[in-house]
């Protein structure tokens, strides 16, 4: 059976794949939607973050003897640590300026740790073993999926759902919201702003440093991993809604699939489908599908 000329199982193997990638979408634009929806910091070193949270997991690995399993709770801690140090030494200072200096110092933030990890490690891919109680693949019928990817697929929704649940279900992420809303009034309450706004952040970029783990046996680990990726999350943000943690999770998981789709299909426009995508978004409604005026 045929689709458009491509053979279903073609099609079908693409989706998956693009299932694959849409998760990874989705937890790197969910770490980015949290900054900016909570600090409206359009953080632009958030590929770093990324890339950072693989290379340590991969110094880990070689130099400690530290398995996937704790990197994927140690990396996160670590980069998620640095973060903060970055909020409190510089961001800090910026909260009350134009977003536009907040970008700039983030994208300088981007190229120190791009350069620090090139001249360390060099500019070619280091690889990372999958795990042993993950190597393997399923057979679908259609194509042989590795069990690890389906295995970055759960654990990505995973701590998707449970970041949604926690910034728009419980009491602290209804602190977090008002705190953006009215800080002077939540600080009246004795609510600690400051320490709220530097944990959040330290989240936002533990959550990229997490997807830099789960990448990391995936792809080969590089400084330059992060700037490949950052624009097209940049891309599912804008489209999903600057700031909406749940147009952030579907419209990464909408624009993977897509993006598989289209590389079976039209292969030429699987490298531009996203931005396509995002221009007309934000002529028919700029504020992004989920986002708010």
């Amino acid at each position: 059976m045929t689709v458009f000329g491509v053979p279903l199982s073609a099609i079908l193997g693409q989706l998956m794949l693009g299932l694959v990638n849409g998760a990874f979408y989705a937890l790197l634009s969910l770490g980015l939607a949290v900054i900016f929806g909570l600090l409206g910091v359009v953080n632009f070193a958030h590929g770093a973050f990324y890339m950072l949270g693989a290379f340590a997991a991969y110094i880990g690995l070689q130099f400690f003897g530290v398995n996937y399993w704790c990197a994927l709770i140690l990396a996160p801690l670590a980069v998620g640590l640095l973060g903060i140090l970055i909020e409190r030494l510089f961001l800090r200072h910026l909260y009350q300026l134009d977003p536009l200096y907040g970008l700039l110092l983030t994208f300088g933030i981007a190229l120190i740790a791009e350069g620090v990890m090139r001249g360390l490690f060099g500019a070619s891919g280091k690889s990372y073993p999958v795990p042993a109680l993950l190597q393997g693949g399923l057979n679908l019928g259609f194509m042989v999926l590795p069990i690890y990817r389906a295995w970055a697929v759960l654990a990505s929704l995973t701590v998707c759902g449970t970041t949604w649940v926690l910034i728009e279900r419980t009491r602290l992420g209804a602190m977090l919201r008002a705190a953006t809303e009215n800080a002077p009034l939540v600080q009246a309450l004795g609510i600690n702003v400051p320490l709220m706004v530097m944990s959040t952040y330290g989240a936002g970029v533990g959550l990229a440093a997490l997807a830099g783990v789960l990448a990391a046996p995936v792809i080969q680990v590089s400084p330059l991993m992060g700037s490949s990726l950052v624009i097209v999350v940049f891309a599912v943000v804008v489209i999903g809604g600057m700031g909406s943690i749940m147009g952030a999770i579907v419209s990464g998981l909408a624009l993977g699939l897509i993006e598989g789709l289209t590389k079976v299909i039209y292969p030429e426009a699987s490298n531009i489908v996203v931005f396509v995508i995002m221009a007309v978004v934000l002529i028919w409604r700029p504020t992004g599908l989920f986002g708010r005026e």
